[in-house]
């Protein structure tokens, strides 16, 4: 899971600023739980990660996908969970993680 949690970090640098419009602050849901958490991510490989989210997932899948940052278990729990919708979920998460590596490393 470190290695998906670092890969998601890395990949969110690479995304140019003015690529996204900006979401309101109450809104950076990923962005607040990655500058929390203790993976040693700078604020602007944060805020990058924001930015793919905000591109890629809706606001109820970044707040679920937030939560892996604090517990790290729950994400593996999700990926082998057989709920249909977890599996929808973990798909479109993989592809965010993929996204945000390739621009924001």
């Amino acid at each position: 899971m470190k290695t998906v949690s670092t890969m998601i970090l890395c990949a969110a640098m690479a995304l140019p600023a003015a690529t996204f419009t900006a979401a309101p602050a109450e809104a950076k849901v990923l962005e607040r739980a990655c500058n929390k958490s203790d993976r040693g991510a700078s604020r602007s490989l944060c805020s990058c990660i924001q930015r793919v989210a905000d591109f890629e997932l809706t606001r109820s899948e970044q707040k679920k996908g937030a939560k892996f940052f604090k517990n790290p278990q729950l994400a593996q729990d999700t990926r082998q969970s057989d709920r249909s919708d977890n599996e929808i979920f973990w798909r479109k998460w993989k592809k965010f993680g993929s996204s945000a590596a390739a621009s924001c490393s």
